[in-house]
């Protein structure tokens, strides 16, 4: 089950892309900040996101060096990346760099949602 009181944060250079995946996820009731650039994303100091669907072929700061800067800071922020590049070696990047998933475009709304009810998934008790 999907909770849909959290932010999901979009980062994507694509305005078609960008404003599909923000009307998808408004109509299914989620929180969204869409950003068309990592540095914009940046600049807005976003806290409250619950996780992150981020391009990975972005103008300027690319998605993976995105999340390699996240990390560094280690911050705890799930990043789902989406990529129109139909490549195994930038899949396997995008594992390596500890994605919860990556997405091939175009996706289905399921493949996402799935995604995202992954990545927002309270951690069970220890």
């Amino acid at each position: 089950m999907l909770d849909q009181n959290k932010v999901i944060a979009v980062i994507d250079d694509e305005l078609q892309m960008l404003t599909a995946i923000d009307h998808l996820l408004t109509a299914r009731g989620f929180i969204t900040q869409v950003f068309s650039s990592a540095e914009a994303f940046l600049s807005a100091c976003t806290k409250d996101a619950a996780c992150l669907v981020l391009d990975i072929n972005l103008g300027g700061m690319s998605g993976f060096e995105l999340r390699q800067r996240l990390a560094s800071a280690r911050a705890q922020l799930p990043v789902i990346f989406i990529t129109a590049v139909d490549d195994e070696a930038i899949h396997k990047e995008a594992m390596a760099a500890g994605c919860v998933a990556c997405l091939h475009k175009p996706f289905p709304a399921d493949q996402l949602l799935g995604a995202i009810a992954k990545a927002t998934r309270a951690p069970g008790p220890s």
